[in-house]
């Protein structure tokens, strides 16, 4: 498995982690056949979230990571926390956020919420969970400061910031913000293609401050999550009709590497020089390893290029 410098430090960790979204859904058994399977194709990183299955997802992982056999030293794992859940608002099985809170005492609790779920001692990486629009700067840094010097996080990062709001809250903590989860895949590339078409009629609205060039000028450690889907909840693109050319090459390019189209997507992603961590999704122990194989995929950069025009976007 290919390893990362994460965020510009001697820390080393998987290039592909597991996300764990999804394992509220699964049985204890299942989960437990899911981190194993993440660890025998060398998965080293966990994401999670209090929010995931309103709690249900780390509670789950508990029990599993207890059957599992598998040691705290086997993985680094990271939360994010911030979002305030409202049961009435429900969609599909997912329940939405209420609001956003970024006080002290929220991410306080809510780091202590994660690891009395987990059943950790301390979390290797906290994240904001999607940016508060009243959040207080001085209140994140005192809660960043009591967590790590309590133990309880060792590193900080954000999710879903753009560029200046990622830099409000690095000017204000002592820490270095390592990460920042972002959606990324060959067809939601927003990230690329606004930077391919500056000042060209046809360019779509640069939101992120062109956070993917900031990333890699200061080092922060881009996480793609939703790396086999389009749009937000449509669904994955790997063998849907409506992508037939992006699957035409992900299957020419599978065989000729020996892996599966999720992996040729997970090795698109890594292709790009921002060093970008792939979050997968699954929970199907076939479809982890299948994924994660695509680390040890190197694509030429005509192959890059081929599968990004494939996906339906284009050059200026």
């Amino acid at each position: 498995m290919k390893q990362l410098r994460l965020g510009g430090t001697d820390w080393q960790a998987s290039a592909v982690a597991l996300g764990i979204m999804r394992m509220s859904t699964l049985s204890v058994e299942d989960a437990t056949k899911a981190l194993q399977a993440a660890h025998e194709a060398g998965i080293t990183y966990i994401d999670s979230a209090d929010i995931y299955g309103d709690g249900q997802s780390e509670r789950i992982f508990k029990e599993a990571f207890k059957a599992s056999g598998l040691k705290r030293d086997d993985f680094y794992i990271q939360s994010k926390g911030g979002i305030v859940l409202d049961p009435k608002r429900s969609h599909d099985g997912l329940v939405f956020g209420q609001r956003y809170d970024f006080s002290k005492q929220h991410l306080l609790d809510a780091v202590d919420g994660i690891l009395e779920r987990t059943g950790l001692d301390y979390l290797d990486a906290f994240l904001l969970h999607r940016p508060d629009p009243l959040m207080e700067p001085a209140e994140v840094a005192d809660a960043f400061n009591d967590l790590q010097q309590s133990g309880k996080v060792r590193h900080f990062g954000v999710s879903n910031f753009n560029v200046q709001q990622y830099l409000l809250v690095q000017d204000a903590v002592d820490q270095k913000l390592m990460f920042n989860q972002l959606q990324f895949s060959a067809a939601h590339a927003q990230m690329v293609t606004a930077g391919l078409r500056v000042n060209m009629d046809d360019s779509p609205a640069i939101t992120d401050g062109g956070m993917l060039e900031f990333a890699r000028r200061h080092n922060i450690t881009i996480q793609a999550w939703s790396p086999f889907q389009y749009g937000l909840f449509e669904g994955m693109f790997i063998n849907d009709p409506k992508f037939p050319k992006l699957n035409a090459e992900l299957q020419k390019l599978a065989d000729k590497y020996g892996v599966s189209k999720n992996g040729i997507a997970t090795a698109w992603i890594l292709r790009h020089p921002a060093n970008i961590q792939v979050l997968l999704g699954t929970m199907n122990p076939d479809h982890i390893k299948d994924s994660a194989a695509g680390a040890d995929v190197t694509l030429t950069k005509q192959e890059w290029y081929d599968l990004y025009f494939a996906a339906g976007n284009y050059l200026p």
